[in-house]
């Protein structure tokens, strides 16, 4: 198959080491520092009541824009990548920014919205015509088909961020949403997470081989009382009616570990994905089986 032969032609130099998402220890989720807070982001979008039409996304409806932004900063787990797209790694990277920044996240997407390109800490979004022209038209996506703010930042994000999976298809065409154009390798993740979050980011394994540790169930758990975890998964094994297009043992997703613990060789995990929280039960074995990498992450301090 092409992706087979196109991810081996690439795989030795394009290990990760790249970003990593904290999460909370073995029961209870806790909230890493943030650089701003939620209360801080609800007060700044509550105070916009109407939004006017934007020159630059003709295909977005203001107030569905509005709603669906207010809906994220209000609820973060409602992040929701789209049925069928390959969104999800963007889904993972949004989630954490609200975590880490919901302030900052809801003045990006309002200056991208209102003035077509925006300029976050290093980076300067300024998606192509095609881009703004299909913000607002995905269907047949699932919930995302209502949710513009998300259509219009996913689509952006694919289309700034490049990874060797966009080495044919760099130039967006409708439904490139499904296809390599939105495709997120592990490099390519942790590299968005790097610059769009105020995190350390350290990760161990690739797209191809999986991580080595001496014991994933335990450096998994013990990542995941200092720091976020986000794992990057074969979701195609662990749910087998998603991502059907990949058919080989290859990673395919990203979710954002909460909890993790281990009862009679048993792990269960508990992460966001989808727009909520998943809960499974596996053994450690399966669980080896399925994590091509962990990214872990901490908070920078102020001179980092």
């Amino acid at each position: 198959m092409f992706i087979q032969g196109f991810l081996f032609l690439f795989s030795m130099s394009f290990f990760a080491v790249g970003p990593a998402i904290a999460l909370h220890k073995a029961s209870r989720w806790e909230e890493p520092t943030v650089t701003s807070t939620r209360e801080e982001a609800i007060a700044f979008i509550d105070k916009i009541k109407v939004l006017a039409p934007s020159s630059s996304w003709s295909n977005i409806k203001p107030a569905l824009f509005l709603e669906n932004l207010r809906l994220n900063i209000h609820q973060p787990l409602s992040i929701y990548p789209g049925r069928g797209t390959n969104f999800c790694g963007y889904g993972a990277l949004t989630y954490l920014m609200l975590q880490d920044d919901p302030l900052g996240y809801a003045k990006l997407l309002l200056q991208l919205y209102n003035d077509g390109k925006a300029t976050f800490g290093k980076v300067t979004f300024d998606p192509s015509p095609e881009v703004k022209k299909a913000a607002g038209t995905l269907h047949f996506k699932g919930v995302l088909d209502i949710h513009p703010a998300e259509q219009m930042w996913f689509l952006s994000l694919a289309d700034h961020f490049k990874g060797y999976l966009n080495f044919f298809n760099r130039k967006y065409d409708p439904g490139d949403e499904d296809s390599f154009w939105a495709s997120v390798n592990y490099a390519k993740f942790n590299n968005m997470a790097r610059k769009l979050l105020n995190y350390k980011v350290h990760a161990k394994g690739s797209d191809l081989i999986r991580p080595y540790t001496n014991g994933l169930y335990d450096y998994i758990s013990e990542k995941l009382k200092t720091g976020i975890v986000v794992l990057y998964i074969n979701n195609r094994i662990l749910h087998k009616k998603k991502l059907e297009k990949i058919k080989l043992a290859v990673p395919t997703h990203f979710v954002v570990l909460q909890e993790i613990s281990k009862v009679d060789d048993i792990v269960t995990l508990v992460y966001w994905d989808y727009g909520g929280r998943t809960l499974i039960q596996l053994s450690p074995h399966f669980l080896q089986k399925i994590v091509f990498g962990v990214s872990y992450c901490t908070k920078k301090e102020v001179n980092d």
